[in-house]
């Protein structure tokens, strides 16, 4: 299947991809203090103090960006988990259907998430929330990426439940796997 918002998906995919690389680089910052703050109190110095405060809360916000950011990138390129068991053994024209209805459940629960991280979101800029780390990191910054994340996923579902649909409508019998934009 082409996906007309493909380049949207990309982008979340590589998004997701630096809050990946980003969690890396400060885990690795984080090590490398701590060797050369050893190193120094076995050479008889004092420690330099190298450490990244927060580090696990800022690792848990990026991971939750890397996760909510890349659903609809996984999605469009066939990542997600699907269990073809039993649909697989469907006639196409009863499969296309199948398909259509699980695509419409799949769109509902992805459209109320998207609801209510939204009315997060706004409680969280209204009542100024912050974490409750170390660091008083505001929380409307990572629920931002998981309310964009969602709404790509959104996007990318509608796009496939639309495609089914017309498939459904065309040619029933001729319903395969990729019609739904899945390989």
């Amino acid at each position: 299947m082409r996906y007309r918002l493909r380049p949207l998906y990309d982008l979340g995919g590589y998004l997701a991809a630096a809050c990946l690389c980003l969690i890396c680089a400060l885990i690795t910052a984080q090590i490398l203090g701590r060797i050369i703050d050893r190193l120094a109190t076995q050479v008889g110095g004092d420690r330099i103090g190298l450490a990244i405060p927060g580090l696990s809360e800022i690792s848990g916000f990026l991971l939750v960006g890397a996760t909510f950011l890349g659903l609809a990138y996984t999605f469009v390129h066939g990542g997600h988990i699907r269990v073809t068991l039993l649909i697989g053994r469907l006639p196409p024209a009863a499969r296309v259907f199948v398909e259509a209805f699980c695509l419409s459940v799949a769109l509902a629960l992805c459209l109320y998430l998207a609801w209510n991280l939204y009315w997060l979101l706004e409680d969280s800029i209204a009542f100024n929330e912050t974490s409750y780390g170390l660091l008083r990191i505001p929380l409307w910054i990572p629920q931002t990426a998981m309310l964009a994340g969602v709404v790509l996923f959104c996007l990318a579902l509608l796009e496939t439940w639309l495609a089914t649909l017309h498939a459904a409508v065309t040619r029933p019998s001729a319903f395969t796997i990729d019609d739904s934009g899945h390989e």
